[in-house]
């Protein structure tokens, strides 16, 4: 059975007019539920994890400062979300939903988190609407169970993991993917053990091309016994924040092949949702629930 990480607490209230659309949170799994995708047996609750493993990824002095909002204003401006305590526990909420969806992945194949994908924490800070990195804590937390060895991180948002690259950028335990929009922030990139930039305006056909040349070849080469795939849909051409040109169907096309790999392959893939700021909350909610129709189909 596929199991997802949802928790009320994801949908975090934010100011008035603020750019992130967290509405996603709340309207994503009524959306499954309502057309049938999914029923509340697919769902679990995270809880607050087991600090060790946060810090096994994050340095003490930060994760400490976070919790004890004592970040310098400074660096709060730069995670762009005004810090408060139900805040941070949303986020370590976030992380535990990850953690537990390695175990299920582990069990069924594959696992998601309605949440997560926050691929610009770094090991010492936050930036851009992510505080603490849950696939980089998800990943140690398997390492640290024994229960995964080498593991490749797939990441398909259109901006880079740059935090992501940072946390393991001395790891050869973890192999970091990025294909993301070169014209997109994060404008300093950090360096994945493969980035792979594209130019504005990228459509469906050059940008599925590139996935499929690249992603099994990488499996071929790496074999690793675990998969994280970040599925951000700010790809999409009707992104605010993204200069990719996908539409809904090469977007759709995209999670297909990743999760049939994943399948055909036979290595475990838990999977957060990442990005997606289209003006119509709609567009959103159909490229989100587009990933778990497919991995409802694929993994049945």
């Amino acid at each position: 059975m596929l199991k997802i990480a949802n928790h009320p607490i994801y949908k975090h209230p934010l100011p008035e007019g603020h750019r992130f659309p967290m509405i996603k949170y709340e309207l994503l799994p009524k959306q499954l539920l309502y057309e049938g995708t999914c029923t509340e047996e697919n769902f679990y609750e995270p809880d607050i994890p087991n600090d060790k493993y946060i810090v096994s990824v994050h340095e003490p002095e930060y994760f400490y400062d976070l919790l004890n909002l004592k970040i310098p204003h400074k660096e709060a401006r730069k995670i762009g979300f005004p810090l408060n305590e139900t805040l941070i526990q949303r986020e370590r909420t976030i992380a535990d939903g990850t953690m537990k969806a390695c175990e299920f992945a582990l069990e069924h194949g594959i696992a998601m988190n309605i949440a997560g994908g926050t691929h610009h924490a770094y090991s010492n800070r936050g930036e851009a609407f992510c505080m603490l990195n849950d696939q980089a804590i998800g990943a140690r937390y398997l390492q640290a169970k024994n229960l995964a060895h080498k593991i490749l991180i797939v990441d398909l948002d259109v901006h880079q993991g740059n935090g992501t690259a940072e946390i393991f950028q001395d790891d050869t335990s973890v192999f970091t993917f990025s294909m993301h929009g070169t014209g997109n922030y994060p404008f300093k990139k950090e360096r994945s053990d493969l980035d792979i930039p594209l130019e504005k305006g990228t459509q469906d056909k050059e940008y599925l091309s590139i996935l499929r040349n690249t992603l099994p070849r990488l499996i071929e080469e790496q074999q690793p016994d675990f998969i994280f795939y970040l599925s951000g849909v700010d790809v999409l051409e009707t992104d605010k924040l993204g200069t990719l040109s996908m539409s809904l169907e090469g977007c759709k096309q995209r999670d297909s092949f990743v999760l049939k790999t994943c399948k055909e392959t036979e290595i475990p893939v838990q999977c957060s949702m990442g990005g997606g700021y289209s003006k119509d909350i709609k567009t959103i909610i159909e490229a989100h629930a587009n990933t778990f129709r497919l991995a409802t189909d694929i993994f049945s």
